[in-house]
């Protein structure tokens, strides 16, 4: 973690600093949203999770202790509150089926319209959702597997399994489609 990221980090916890926080969510923003933009293939979602994000980062802060890198830390709380909001949804969807009303899946994987999709979202499709968040973590944002581990909660060997498996996912399904069209 950079210095001046652990400064504010101090300053915010010592006396609930709000405009270091701000500083913060200014350094980092744009990789949280970039993130979850990239997991959940939907913008104005990843926006209101982004915002989620940063309400839950402030209030648990405190539980920061400073080992691995700060980003990596906001990426974990990113990511839970990725699954959070999956979970929820779920459970509405469930709800309105039971009720008798035809659920709008928001659950269900990449919503974004493949004619707007950029060649790396064309390739993190293939992914199933955690993969996707380990190769967007590890290549999107620059984690190291150590930072993804913590941020996944998965042992480090998981997450070197999940990368090789993701890779050869995309090589082989890529292939295929390239000798189709060629």
């Amino acid at each position: 973690m950079s210095s001046e990221d652990r400064e504010l980090v101090a300053q915010v916890v010592a006396s609930n600093d709000t405009s270091a926080f701000g500083e913060l969510i200014r350094r980092h923003q744009s990789q949280v949203r970039n993130f979850l933009r990239r997991l959940t293939g939907d913008l104005s979602l990843a926006d209101d999770l982004a915002q989620d994000c940063f309400l839950h980062a402030f209030n648990k802060l405190s539980t920061y202790s400073g080992r691995g890198s700060f980003p990596g830390w906001l990426l974990k709380v990113a990511y839970t509150t990725f699954l959070q909001s999956k979970r929820r949804s779920k459970r509405y969807a469930e709800i309105l089926e039971a009720a008798g009303h035809m659920a709008d899946s928001q659950g269900k994987s990449y919503t974004a319209p493949s004619e707007e999709l950029s060649d790396l979202d064309k390739l993190l499709a293939v992914l199933e959702e955690q993969e996707r968040a380990v190769m967007i973590m590890s290549y999107g944002c620059g984690l190291s597997h150590r930072e993804i581990s913590e941020a996944t909660d998965m042992p480090v060997g998981t997450i070197k399994s999940l990368i090789h498996r993701s890779k050869e996912k995309i090589r082989s399904d890529f292939a295929i489609k390239d000798h189709q069209h060629g």
